[in-house]
């Protein structure tokens, strides 16, 4: 009798495993040794943003071929997927508006990429109100049969408070926000030790005229600048950067809990700094009058500001003024003139001449400029916002930005060409397919007709720097420059010196800012390790740099997505109080369900394809615009619109327009 054939799989089938990355419209992508899997809204079996999961091929039928061709464009040509098991969550603790829901206290996540709410009982916490910010921890993950069960831990603010928006901000991105008792004592015994530091060879150059230019609203200041003229006729440009390196050695409690922050993050109604505030805002800070500790970078110019000769160096200074952007502006404008120092003009007149060559010279080597407008919310003293500032590039900020370019250029190369460890700052050259992808939009405006499409699309700088120089002027001046900026990749960290695009620089590296950025104090600590010889823990720090580096990129941009969601959510908030009033804006995107429309103080909202007419619209995704099929009226990115304001919604970042009549 033949024997049958077994269908049972003598090992069990092995799927792909890997982190959940979800994106903000619920799908999600799985990263595995096998490949990335696109995982749809519908298939995440309660799932959340950073679980471990295991995933499991969708079998191709029709229903998922279909369901792949019908996925977002970032997951086309990604094979569909579904969530078989969570093997590790990502999330045990989580932070979200408590709405009452007798018997329960009910927790909506403030991570809108966590798609369960958490059920607690209203009877273990009665005195919560309804809409306040808590951390509730869970007991209980989701099944298809329950719902996540949690127990409250701690509540942030009331649902009256101001800050409620931005504590939700703070807990979708994670951000830390308090310091281990161990770092807080560390940084309060720091001191400057002024004539220990002379003893131990820093250079005394108090009697340099130093001043420091930051915001008005600026608390720490890493950074000053001064400037001499030699008997040759050069110019000395002095760079001094707070020398935090000494007060946070690596390994220290501080380098622990700096090193998880790896920024400080700007909110719009707090900083949350990466050291705590005894040394950011104390004993690091270059205050006036106050001596400090520094790393001084001299760099000698040329009458046409090309470098001569630099010298890098640890030293003890003594800020002379603490000046504002608009102070200096002023300054430099004739509106206001120091009549008590002489020295003040002076300084300020040679370093933004400094700057403009500067400027000028890298835009010559293919240095590529955006000149961006940056809107920044102001508050009172509840945070409610009252205003919303227009910030732009001027010759103040000019002057210092150019001088903390040439101190971070000169270090990154003086690192590179001695062959020693440093942690660079790195911007790639855009794609092609990026640029290529801006060609139906900018062919609709006259002015592209003297672009070489071909020297564009490969990235040329000089083609790219046209494109801008051509647009400005023009009502789509500032679309086509946020458009181009969009093409650009991110600047990240590397160990690896592979130059600076948009800079137009071989070697960079970030060396200015080391109270707020850690890839900074790196940078600090090799050229220490180069000028003055290595700490015994030098091997350790070398061999940590590029996971250091990668994770520095990853929390850089965390810390501006939630800066930016900050800024959007008061903006919002202040709109409130216009709707039902008429706004100019200019056209910033278009999708199938309608346009979106971009105010000139930066604020941004949907205008519905139902706002638009009584006839159908369809998007022609090639040439990013809506055409009506009835009347063939089109509305294409850069065009100009009338709108009035029929909602804002703060907590869900969104307004809504409709076309005025």
């Amino acid at each position: 009798m033949p024997r049958r054939r077994s269908h049972a799989r003598r090992t069990p089938r092995s799927n792909p495993r890997g982190i959940l990355a979800v994106r903000k419209d619920g799908y999600g992508f799985v990263k595995t040794p096998e490949g990335d899997y696109f995982v749809a809204n519908s298939k995440m079996n309660g799932a959340a943003d950073g679980d471990y999961v295991e995933v499991a091929a969708l079998p191709r039928t029709r229903c998922a071929r279909e369901e792949e061709r019908s996925a977002p464009r970032d997951a086309q040509g990604c094979p569909a997927a579904r969530v078989v098991r969570v093997i590790d969550r990502a999330h045990d603790v989580v932070v979200g508006r408590y709405e009452v829901a007798d018997p329960f206290g009910v927790v909506v996540p403030a991570d809108r990429r966590i798609p369960y709410d958490i059920f607690t009982m209203r009877r273990d916490h009665p005195d919560i109100q309804d809409g306040a910010i808590v951390k509730v921890r869970i007991t209980e993950f989701p099944t298809r049969r329950s719902a996540a069960v949690g127990i409250v831990e701690e509540v942030l603010s009331n649902a009256n408070d101001n800050s409620v928006p931005v504590e939700l901000i703070v807990a979708a991105h994670k951000l830390e926000t308090t310091f281990s008792s161990a770092s807080l004592e560390q940084a309060r015994k720091s001191c400057v030790d002024a004539d220990g530091a002379l003893a131990a060879g820093y250079r005394d150059l108090r009697d340099r005229f130093v001043v420091t230019i930051d915001p008005a609203d600026a608390r720490d200041y890493d950074d000053a600048l001064s400037l001499e003229r030699l008997e040759s006729g050069a110019w000395r440009v002095g760079v001094h950067i707070a020398d935090v390196s000494h007060y946070v050695p690596w390994g220290s409690h501080v380098d622990l809990d700096a090193r998880r922050r790896a920024t400080s993050v700007y909110l719009v109604d707090r900083v949350i700094p990466m050291l705590p505030e005894a040394l950011s805002n104390g004993t690091c800070s270059l205050s006036p009058g106050e001596d400090r500790r520094a790393m001084t970078v001299d760099v000698v110019l040329d009458a046409e500001a090309r470098v001569l000769s630099f010298e890098a160096y640890p030293s003890l200074i003594r800020s002379r003024r603490r000046l504002t952007y608009d102070e200096v502006l002023d300054i430099l404008n004739g509106v206001y003139v120091p009549d008590d120092d002489s020295c003040m003009l002076e300084l300020l007149r040679g370093l933004s001449r400094v700057a403009k060559l500067r400027a000028r010279a890298r835009m010559r080597a293919g240095g590529v400029d955006f000149d961006t407008v940056e809107a920044k919310v102001r508050l009172d003293g509840e945070g409610s916002p009252n205003e919303i500032v227009l910030r732009q590039r001027n010759d103040a900020t000019e002057l210092v930005e150019e001088a903390m370019i040439l101190a971070n250029e000169t270090v990154a190369r003086y690192l590179r060409d001695a062959g020693f460890p440093c942690m660079y700052r790195v911007h790639e050259k855009p794609s092609p397919d990026s640029l290529k992808a801006l060609l139906p939009v900018l062919t609709e405006f006259p002015w592209f007709e003297k672009i070489n499409r071909r020297l564009f699309v490969a990235g040329n700088p000089f083609e790219v720097q046209r494109v801008l120089a051509l647009a400005e002027g023009w009502l789509e001046g500032r679309l086509t420059s946020s458009l181009v900026l969009r093409a650009m990749k991110r600047a990240d960290y590397r160990i690896v010196c592979e130059g600076h695009y948009g800079l137009a620089s071989e070697a960079y590296a970030h060396f200015t800012s080391p109270i707020r950025r850690y890839p900074d104090l790196v940078v600090h600590r090799m050229l220490k390790a180069r000028l003055l010889g290595r700490l015994e823990c030098f091997d350790q720090e070398v061999s940590a740099m590029p996971w250091l580096a990668e994770y520095s990129s990853k929390m850089e941009r965390e810390a501006d997505a939630a800066a930016r969601e900050s800024q959007e959510v008061k903006m919002i908030e202040y709109l409130t109080r216009f709707i039902g009033q008429e706004f100019s804006g200019v056209v910033s995107g278009v999708a199938t369900y309608g346009v979106f429309v971009r105010l000139d103080n930066t604020a941004e909202g949907l205008l519905p394809v139902s706002e638009l007419g009584n006839e159908c619209f369809a998007l022609d995704a090639t040439r990013y615009r809506l055409v009506g099929q009835e009347s063939g009226v089109v509305y294409r990115l850069g065009q100009c619109v009338r709108v009035v304001l029929t909602a804002a919604d703060a907590a869900a970042r969104q307004l809504d327009f409709r076309l005025t009549r």
